[in-house]
């Protein structure tokens, strides 16, 4: 079973957050960042632009400006709150690419 249906499970998720929550959607408007995810045998790309997830892909994008690298298993945990981001990224369960900023961007998902 792939994390596909999961991954955009979390993306309508994100989606309802950011039209509940004006303050939010604000804040993320100016961010446009490409990212991948990949899992080992899995690899998923999307991009984040005018606080809105698209082009989801079951592959890697080149040039992606955050790449998050980890296992199908961490990855669940991370969504369904049973691994905490910072825990994950301490104990080398995940590991991130990319400017802190864009980093800090990541927890908005969590």
């Amino acid at each position: 079973m792939t994390m596909e249906n999961e991954i955009k499970a979390v993306i309508d998720k994100f989606h309802r957050k950011v039209e509940s929550d004006p303050g939010l959607k604000q804040e993320l408007m100016p961010l446009k960042k490409s990212i991948n995810l990949d899992l080992g045998e899995e690899a998923y790309s999307f991009k984040i632009e005018d606080a809105h997830v698209s082009d989801f892909k079951t592959e890697l994008a080149d040039g992606a400006d955050i790449i998050v690298t980890t296992t199908p298993e961490n990855l669940r945990g991370l969504m369904n709150g049973t691994l905490r981001p910072m825990k994950a990224y301490v104990l080398k369960k995940i590991k991130i690419k990319g400017k802190l900023d864009d980093l800090m961007f990541l927890k908005k998902f969590f």
